[in-house]
């Protein structure tokens, strides 16, 4: 499970970047109940529209105006480090790209944000006075990560050099493969099991343009009425709403600018 207990290696913090920020706004808004909080972006060092959102007065995420010509609009996931230009050292040395050499915010912390060796786009964050998203694991917050790549070994490889994680794999039902879990290191993966990754075909990269990529999964307590919000807000279903024994009732989606995420009502202790 992910925790507001931030332990280096772990989710802590995620974005989105959208070409409309008050709509996407509303969006998530209708899907998982947040409330948008405009803010000045003080000690970034430009102007940026953008913001946070919270669910129940707790900050759960992060919203901004997408301004990389040719991007996507996607979510980022970031994960704790105790040292960011650490980080972008083991990432170089490990085959992948710095996208966004580290940058201080201020007095919240420090990021950076990279590209794995394959393409597969994530960020690290070194906390100051800000350790991250206040709520998670619950209704309407990150409950998971995943990554869809076209090469498990090499993405284990890399992830495990850069972040310390551990692995353990399991079988997916009717033959699908193998499903990577992911674990801080040093922590019982039966406690802190945070995301998996899994080896998929061309068709389902096609939404990055072959390249691999990363998505949160939000929990919600009723998937179908979150599907019904995603439909009737402007945003599509790619998968489900389905059940999947022993982890829940899900389905994959796309907000109305394509960023992917995934709604999971868990399965029962």
């Amino acid at each position: 499970m992910i925790t507001t207990d931030l332990t280096p290696g772990a989710p802590c913090w995620l974005d989105l970047g959208a070409p409309d920020v008050p709509a996407t706004a509303a969006f998530y808004g209708a899907v998982l109940g947040w409330e948008y909080e405009p803010m000045e972006m003080e000690g970034v060092g430009e102007d940026m529209e953008g913001g946070m959102f919270r669910k129940d007065g707790k900050v759960v995420a992060g919203l901004g105006k997408l301004t990389e010509e040719g991007a996507r609009s996607a979510w980022m996931i970031y994960y704790r480090v105790t040292d960011a230009d650490a980080a972008s050292r083991a990432v170089e040395r490990a085959g992948g790209t710095v996208r966004v050499p580290t940058r201080d915010l201020g007095e919240w912390g420090r990021m950076a944000q990279y590209s794995d060796p394959l393409g597969g786009q994530f960020a690290v964050w070194q906390p100051g006075q800000n350790a991250g998203f206040e709520l998670a694991d619950q209704p309407g917050s990150l409950s998971w990560t995943e990554l869809y790549t076209s090469d498990a070994a090499a993405a284990k490889e890399f992830y495990g050099a850069v972040l310390g994680w551990e692995y353990s794999d399991m079988d997916m039902p009717g033959g699908g493969g193998a499903y990577t879990l992911i674990t801080p290191e040093g922590l019982a993966p039966e406690a802190r099991m945070q995301g998996g990754l899994m080896q998929v075909g061309k068709e389902v990269l096609a939404l990055a343009n072959g390249r691999p990529y990363w998505h949160p999964v939000f929990a919600v307590t009723d998937c179908d009425a979150a599907v019904a919000a995603v439909t009737g807000n402007g945003g599509t279903v790619q998968m489900g709403p389905e059940d999947a024994e022993g982890v829940g009732r899900l389905a994959v989606c796309l907000d109305p600018s394509k960023a992917d995420f995934v709604v999971l009502a868990p399965a029962p202790n």
